[in-house]
């Protein structure tokens, strides 16, 4: 399989600004509450970002109506997507989105989810991934855990949010590269995964920072590799799987998507509200603190990367051997 998977090519990094007034005035404002659909289920990392989102934008004043969480974590994100396709008020409903947004409708033709036809809304930056064990496994290299997954004769136990999903994908790219057995749990989200590590329920995971920051903090659980182009600021210590010689990085969009059909000024209009978020000291400051790589994209460009998106999974994908 092809091991590079780069998507931050061109990155470049944003100025914190501060959130000094509310939205520009637009011709457009929702008239009712918004549909803020989370495409995963609590606790994991959609579902911390859509709600620290909600949070600035009430505290910063910045909606004529609120934006109202909504989980709809159910078939990989199917059941969002298809809220969102089916959807009689696309003005009012909008996205939180993660990288099954590329994979569920090439793993699920048959939802008949065409993501070229929803809205771009905004990019908010993109998420990594590390290796975790528990600190009670006594493992606290790379290859220490290597050994002991090979030793472990198919016996070994990692937990994820599914089969296609982000995290299974990186332990495919393990599995292939260096000869591993691996079972593989899944969970309805990345918060229960980092949970039932911390639990010993299972032997390891494949979660992004923001999801094992508390049972990191904690103590519970030990960071072996990033999946990242470099080492995280949060993680010195922590080397990167290139540096162990595999050209392979991983990251999870992190992004808002607005419904088919969405109107050019409904569009714009929350295209206006989450750039004024993107450039706030509070954003500038959450993405510095839970691991994320800024990756702010015009609607344009945005469109061009999940084409590109689109075309790497199915690449991934194929060598899940499904």
């Amino acid at each position: 399989m092809a091991k590079h998977f780069n998507i931050l090519a061109g990155m470049a990094g944003a100025v914190a600004l501060g959130v000094m007034a509310v939205t520009p005035a637009s011709a457009w404002e929702p008239t009712k509450p918004v549909d803020f659909v989370i495409m995963a289920g609590a606790g994991g990392g959609a579902d911390q970002i859509a709600r620290f989102l909600q949070s600035v934008t009430e505290k910063n004043d910045l909606t004529s109506r609120p934006l109202v969480p909504n989980n709809k974590g159910g078939g990989s994100g199917a059941e969002a997507l298809i809220a969102l396709n089916t959807t009689n008020d696309p003005d009012h409903t909008i996205l939180v989105t993660l990288n099954s947004f590329f994979t569920t409708p090439l793993r699920q033709p048959d939802l008949g989810v065409d993501i070229t036809t929803f809205t771009p809304v905004a990019m908010m930056g993109v998420d990594p991934f590390v290796l975790w064990v528990h600190k009670d496994s006594g493992i606290t290299t790379f290859e220490q855990w290597l050994e002991t997954v090979k030793a472990a004769n198919g016996e070994y136990v990692m937990g994820g949010t599914g089969t296609g999903q982000e995290d299974s994908l990186v332990i495919t790219f393990l599995r292939d590269a260096y000869g591993l057995d691996i079972k593989y749990i899944p969970y309805d989200g990345g918060g229960a995964v980092a949970k039932d590590l911390a639990g010993q329920q299972i032997m390891a995971s494949v979660n992004n920072p923001a999801e094992a920051k508390g049972f990191y903090e904690a103590g519970d659980v030990v960071p072996l590799v990033a999946f990242s182009d470099e080492r995280l600021p949060a993680f010195p210590d922590v080397p990167t799987v290139k540096e162990k010689g595999q050209d392979f990085s991983y990251y999870n969009q992190r992004a808002v998507v607005g419904a088919p059909g969405q109107s050019a000024e409904a569009a714009e209009y929350y295209q206006t509200l989450f750039k004024t978020i993107y450039d706030s000291e509070e954003w500038q400051g959450y993405m510095a603190s839970e691991s994320l790589s800024p990756l702010w994209m015009a609607p344009d460009e945005q469109a061009e990367y999940w084409k590109l998106q689109v075309e790497r999974h199915k690449e991934l994908l194929a060598n899940m051997e499904e």
